[in-house]
């Protein structure tokens, strides 16, 4: 260690900026060679890889979990192609005949994986980050025939800036923002699953650094993840810097532009456990409840006395603020064991959120809307706001059939007399078609909420799962802006307020403009709410919609990214 000054450059994943301790653990990897075994039993090693191969399929489903609760859904199906890689008959079928060959169950696995890995790192873009899924997998085999412990990335000490050769998903979905002050690997992509895990957890990251990185374990480490930089033993003056960039003041309060504009900044959750660290980081509510966590993970879905206590505890965890109940979700990347879901060539675009709602799952749309009024009748005045919003609305008949059943549910419970509330009512935007029939929606209900991550992927026609068209899922493309500031003008006419609980909503970067496109409300991951609030009281109304107009008038994303760029470092030059 020294304490000389030195820049390293590499290429920059989240945007956000860290200052802490390195901490290498690069010997957390299954590289090592086994010895050589002069008698193997392949029945014995068969029923190692057998074993082996059920435990990973656990942790593999503890991870699916652990991504949807704490990232979202469409990070999580990375999850669902690692449970593929388990019985692709390439992969079983090379271990297997490696194992009969005589070759140890450790070994025969590393053998197998290493042509795929090696084919997917040999292809251009996106598809060459794959190798990282491959290897994701093939560690949790190995790890478990040789006994070997994982590093415990849940509890690394507070601080910690971790260094690796690089990073797999499942070991980035398992960080804790709140004690990672950055993460640096040798290699990497920007479109990456460990990238995209990084930004939304909000964790500062830069990979591609063309440097021995164990060295620098123990050394002071600033990770700059916007403009891709590490600073090694950085000066006292960007240390501070730094810190203030990440140790936000937590806002209770709502946070307000410079010209007094409110904008309501909230909290997407999964789970009655995300509740508190929300409260904690200063969410004037929830934004976005996915309340189908109550339903995955269970052989039988649950009772409405279940989903009751779970709601209530949602309202009472904000008494000041609106909590907004996104009704059953699934279809799609969510499939639930319990359903009848069989198999769509295009899950995507066949039956999922609100189609299934009104058909094949009324039974269960009737009583989560009975668990949730009763729920929002038993607070009353101690709870927040009683907010219900459709997912997957693409015509009106849709909006209006989902609004018939909430009244009647409502109607059955006044005629038993029990205790309910009446709940303000919104459509999920996700699709072209609910995006152009905006004002007819917002005549019909209270809210508008833009879910943006499946609205580029209709908008672009690019699979969010697909990243050989990552570059085509970006909401900075024009027909997506153009489509945010058609909805928010449609439904602003119709006295209806909009909000935003995509992925786009959490990045402070384009807090600007979506100030400028005249959102109402933001929701998003509970890390990112302070530095969200923070970028807010900067902004100032008139200028934001200005940039807006601007953005609007371009013809690409290149030329949107640019002039957002040029903006954001005129501010910073103003400050």
């Amino acid at each position: 260690m020294t304490d000389e000054r030195r820049l390293l450059e590499g290429i920059g994943v989240s945007p956000r900026v860290g200052f802490g301790t390195g901490r290498w653990i690069g010997e957390s990897r299954a590289e090592t060679e086994n010895p050589t075994t002069d008698e193997v039993d392949p029945a014995v090693e068969q029923s190692r890889y057998e074993s082996a191969r059920e435990v990973a399929h656990d942790s593999i489903d503890r991870d699916r979990k652990r991504a949807l609760e704490r990232i979202g859904e469409n990070e999580a199906s990375v999850f669902e192609a690692h449970r593929e890689f388990l019985t692709d008959p390439q992969l079983t079928d090379a271990i297997e005949t490696a194992i009969d060959d005589g070759e140890p169950a450790p070994r025969a696995v590393k053998s197998a994986f290493a042509d795929p890995i090696e084919q997917f790192e040999t292809m251009d873009g996106p598809m060459a980050e794959r190798a990282d899924d491959l290897r994701d997998v093939r560690d949790r085999l190995v790890r478990t025939l040789e006994g070997t412990d994982n590093v415990a990335l849940e509890s690394l000490p507070s601080g910690t800036v971790v260094l690796a050769e690089r990073l797999t998903p499942s070991e980035t979905a398992r960080l804790d923002p709140e004690r990672v002050a950055g993460f640096i690997t040798q290699t990497g992509g920007r479109t990456a699953h460990t990238a995209i895990f990084a930004r939304s957890l909000g964790i500062p990251a830069v990979v591609g650094i063309e440097a021995e990185l164990a060295a620098l374990d123990g050394e002071p480490l600033l990770v700059d993840g916007e403009a891709g930089t590490v600073i090694v033993n950085p000066t006292r003056q960007e240390q501070r810097m730094a810190t203030a960039g990440v140790a936000q003041t937590v806002r209770s309060e709502p946070a307000e532009t410079r010209d007094g504009q409110e904008i309501e900044v909230a909290a997407n959750v999964g789970t009655l456990a995300d509740l508190e660290p929300a409260r904690e980081h200063g969410a004037d509510g929830i934004g976005l409840f996915r309340s189908e966590f109550l339903f995955l993970e269970r052989t039988d879905p649950p009772d409405e006395a279940s989903q009751r206590t779970a709601y209530r505890q949602a309202l009472e965890a904000f008494p000041n603020g609106r909590v907004i109940f996104r009704t059953l979700d699934v279809g799609g990347d969510k499939p639930i064991s319990y359903l009848d879901m069989p198999a769509e060539g295009n899950p995507f675009l066949g039956e999922r959120g609100i189609r299934r709602s009104l058909e094949q799952d009324r039974d269960l749309f009737e009583q989560q809307l009975r668990a949730l009024c009763q729920a929002g009748g038993a607070v009353g005045d101690d709870g927040g706001t009683l907010s219900i919003m459709f997912p997957m609305i693409t015509t009106v008949e849709e909006c209006e059939a989902a609004l018939s059943v909430l009244a009647d549910v409502l109607e059955g419970l006044s005629e038993t007399g029990t205790p309910a509330a009446r709940p303000d009512v919104g459509v999920m935007i996700e699709t072209p078609s609910a995006a152009l029939l905006a004002a007819e929606l917002a005549d019909r209900v209270d809210f508008l909420s833009i879910g943006t991550n499946d609205l580029t992927q209709y908008v672009m026609a690019a699979a969010r799962e697909n990243e050989r068209v990552a570059g085509l899922h970006d909401p900075l493309h024009p027909p997506v802006l153009r489509l945010l500031e058609g909805v928010v003008a449609d439904a602003h006419e119709q006295n209806a307020w909009v909000g935003m609980c995509g992925e786009m909503a959490g990045e402070p970067r384009y807090t600007p403009l979506l100030v400028g496109l005249g959102f109402d409300e933001l929701s998003m991951s509970a890390v990112s709410i302070p530095e969200v609030k923070d970028r807010v009281s900067g902004i100032d109304t008139a200028e934001a919609e200005e940039l807006a107009e601007h953005l609007l008038e371009c013809h690409t994303r290149g030329e949107v990214t640019a002039a957002l760029e040029r903006w954001s470092a005129g501010v910073q030059e103003g400050t």
